[in-house]
């Protein structure tokens, strides 16, 4: 197993000759083994700027101000989630976060919102306190959705399927991107933000989607568990980071494991981190089922059939985002 999180060309994938895309491939492959890759983007770096200069702005607001975008039985699946709210399944103390929530709305009439109403709720947006953030989140939401889009062609031609094996299963799927501010741990009270040791932001998790993207952090924090050990995890410039979730585990028969991680403040770090992830999801009535060529006598089935709908409910109940239901209280 490879014990290197590696740097991968997306782009000579789409556009390089057959030896190229064999190589990107093999990469991605390889990389995946820790449940994280790097690759290259063509995303804009001004759109980039300008959302989390907005995202910014909505974060130093008054927290009463910011809970305003609270909306009712939402799940954290829209709008605003305070601190110490989300909590990770290993863990049973809340994560020290606060974040806002969006997705692209889909048609009203759409059979995947009638049916699947908590996946697809009516975004709620900070517009009236940060106007022009709704056109500039859309947007920024499109761009890395596609870029997860088309990475997951790479994926597909890695476990032995065509390359727009993804494609149909992810298109108008419920997916997520969140906006995270880890504050200062000298604002957590009671906390000694200089005693030395490294403070956990959000504590050890996967992702329960297929893959999870962070185009952009404004300081480092982010460690992926090789075996027993942490490591750091930092994209090189004009990269993303890439990590594989609990449905693409399942889907593979195990042959991508799930990215474990979790974001530390380093000893002695008294500011403050934002980041911006977009979590992959394929359409709720997706079944999810180890793919025949995942399936080998080496390798026998592992997993059961599971909707995506219910795997998605299972976690969003162990992290404790299900609001008449937390399993750790406020």
């Amino acid at each position: 197993m490879s014990d290197q999180i590696l740097d991968v060309d997306l782009l000579a994938f789409e556009t390089g000759s057959s030896e190229q895309r064999r190589a990107v491939v093999d990469g991605v492959t390889r990389s995946l083994a820790t449940g994280f890759v790097y690759t290259s983007h063509d995303l804009s770096e001004d759109l980039l700027d300008t959302a989390y200069g907005m995202l910014r702005e909505f974060f130093e607001k008054e927290p009463e101000e910011k809970q305003r975008f609270t909306p009712a039985g939402a799940n954290g699946q829209t709008g605003y989630t305070g601190l110490l709210v989300e909590t990770a399944a290993s863990s049973d103390k809340p994560d020290w976060k606060e974040m806002l929530n969006w997705s692209t709305p889909i048609a009203a009439g759409h059979p995947l919102k009638r049916n699947f109403a908590m996946a697809y709720p009516d975004q709620v947006l900070p517009e009236a306190v940060v106007p022009g953030i709704t056109e500039v989140l859309y947007r920024f939401h499109d761009s890395i959705a596609d870029l997860q889009r088309r990475f997951l062609r790479i994926i597909a031609e890695g476990i032995g399927c065509h390359e727009t094996f993804f494609d149909d299963m992810v298109s108008d799927g419920p997916t997520l991107t969140r906006a995270i501010r880890y504050p200062s741990m000298g604002e957590l009270p009671g906390s000694d933000a200089d005693d030395g040791n490294a403070h956990v932001w959000a504590a050890e998790h996967g992702d329960i989607n297929l893959i999870t993207a962070l185009p952009r952090a404004t300081a480092p924090g982010l460690q992926v568990k090789v075996g027993d050990d942490w490591a750091d995890a930092v994209a090189p410039d004009n990269g993303v980071i890439i990590n594989t979730g609990i449905m693409l585990e399942r889907l593979t028969n195990g042959a991508i494991p799930i990215g474990w991680h979790r974001v530390v403040a380093s000893p002695g770090y008294t500011g403050e981190r934002y980041s911006v992830v977009q979590f992959c999801h394929p359409r709720p009535w997706t079944v999810l089922s180890p793919v025949p060529s995942c399936c080998t006598p080496e390798n026998p089935q592992r997993f059961s059939a599971i909707s995506a709908a219910d795997a998605l409910d299972e976690v969003l109940y162990e992290i404790n985002l299900i609001e008449d239901a937390r399993r750790v209280g406020d």
